[in-house]
């Protein structure tokens, strides 16, 4: 098995994943794509930012959407658990001579910046600033009526390598893809929350961002959520799906924003808060590992990403390929 033991008592500790900044290119396109058509909720803007949350979630936001002359992506936040935990989190990054700065953040406490091996922008907090909830404000559900943001997926250059460093800051593998002539990690899903994953790696050309997802309430959202794009001028942004992936279970549908940010529609996961569950090991040539049922995922699937400011991504060395639709 190429994935390494879990690291249970980390150097600090993460509750969950937290947030993403998206660069765009239009800000009132990107808004009629997320409060619209998805449905989350705005919590603040101007002419240049707007900050959204989704119906579950108590912090200020889980997307901001920055005014930008081109589309990337500004950071991934993370939360931990207490203060000590980031000055831990410091403490760490600069044993490994990763660059760290505190930085000064809307509706955040302290916060610590700071970036991967590979180059990808991570901030960390303990707080964040609480609104009232609005889970039964049912008047507000809209589009897909997204609950909460659910991970992260990033394309990796060496996956293995990618597993080890979050493996050795707590996230635990939950399910993996292996390939069979060299062994190595294809693919990998890592959690903190008790879910399939908050961050996951893809073998390709990185770091970029593949993606970032949204729990719903059901499939059937997803169904309205495809008749809504499909209506109201949407349907090319459409990438793939609906099905149900073999990894996690979980029902799925891709969309791409008004810049070709990707975003997964998801639900029905499975619980994985034991610490030790064994990962559960897919082979490369698996054709219901991607897709249990659905077509299979297109060439821009495997090759599109999101690029990440101030990070340089190469090709990945693994050249394996996967099942890819015609």
């Amino acid at each position: 098995m190429p994935v390494p033991k879990p690291t249970l008592y980390p150097p600090f500790n993460i509750v969950r994943l937290s947030h993403v900044d998206y660069r765009v290119t239009d800000l009132a396109k990107s808004r009629a794509f997320y409060v619209d058509t998805l449905g989350l909720q705005v919590t603040d803007e101007d002419d240049s930012t707007i900050y959204l949350r989704a119906m579950e979630e108590r912090g200020h936001h889980c997307i901001t959407l920055i005014k930008a002359d081109a589309p990337s992506v500004d950071v991934l936040g993370f939360k931990l658990y207490d203060e000590p935990d980031l000055d831990r989190a410091h403490d760490f990054f600069t044993s490994r001579d990763l660059p760290v700065e505190w930085i000064e953040r809307p509706y955040q406490g302290r916060t610590l910046r700071t970036r991967d091996p590979w180059g990808i922008p991570l901030e960390f907090y303990v707080k964040m600033d609480r609104l009232p909830p609005i889970h039964q404000h049912y008047k507000l559900y809209n589009g897909v009526k997204p609950l909460r943001i659910d991970h992260f997926n990033m394309f990796s250059a060496d996956v293995d390598a990618s597993v080890g460093f979050y493996n050795d800051i707590g996230f635990r593998v939950t399910e993996y893809t292996e390939d069979d002539e060299t062994g190595k990690c294809w693919a990998a899903w890592m959690h903190r929350k008790g879910g399939v994953h908050d961050v996951a790696f893809t073998n390709g050309t990185g770091p970029r961002l593949h993606h970032t997802a949204f729990w719903v309430p059901t499939p059937l959202n997803i169904i309205d959520l495809l008749d809504l794009m499909a209506t109201t001028g949407w349907v090319a942004n459409i990438e793939r799906g609906p099905g149900r992936h073999g990894i996690s279970n979980a029902f799925f549908l891709y969309v791409r924003d008004p810049d070709g940010h990707r975003i997964e529609i998801y639900c029905s996961d499975y619980q994985t808060v034991d610490p030790d569950l064994e990962p559960i090991r897919w082979s490369l040539t698996d054709p219901q590992r991607q897709t249990l049922w659905g077509a299979p995922a297109p060439r821009s699937w495997f090759e599109e990403g999101s690029l990440f400011d101030g990070a340089t991504p190469q090709p990945s060395a693994l050249k394996a390929q996967p099942i890819i639709a015609p």
